[in-house]
């Protein structure tokens, strides 16, 4: 399994442009063949920063998302955002367990 895991940092008037724009693209990718997990959340402490999360089965699933439609209108439509940051990490994860 794979996991992304990070940060999308906005400027704080661009909240309701970005909600506007994840909406969309959470739906399309959740209905993807190999999507785990997607999604994204606003910090409830620092204005404009949104916490991305994503589990993808392999690496075929991730770059047959990566290549969508739908995440390239969103990239483009990022550049209308003043974006201030993104850290995301890639993570390979070969076991789980339950933690609680």
């Amino acid at each position: 399994m794979i996991i992304i895991s990070g940060t999308i940092s906005f400027d704080p008037s661009d909240h309701d442009a970005a909600v506007a724009l994840m909406g969309p693209l959470v739906e399309a990718t959740l209905s993807e063949d190999g999507c785990l997990a997607y999604g994204f959340w606003a910090s409830t402490t620092e204005p404009g920063v949104f916490r991305a999360y994503e589990e993808w089965e392999n690496d075929d699933a991730l770059n047959s998302h990566m290549a969508s439609a739908h995440m390239a209108e969103f990239i483009g439509a990022m550049g209308s955002l003043k974006v201030t940051g993104t850290s995301l990490n890639r993570y390979d994860v070969s076991e789980t367990t339950k933690f609680m």
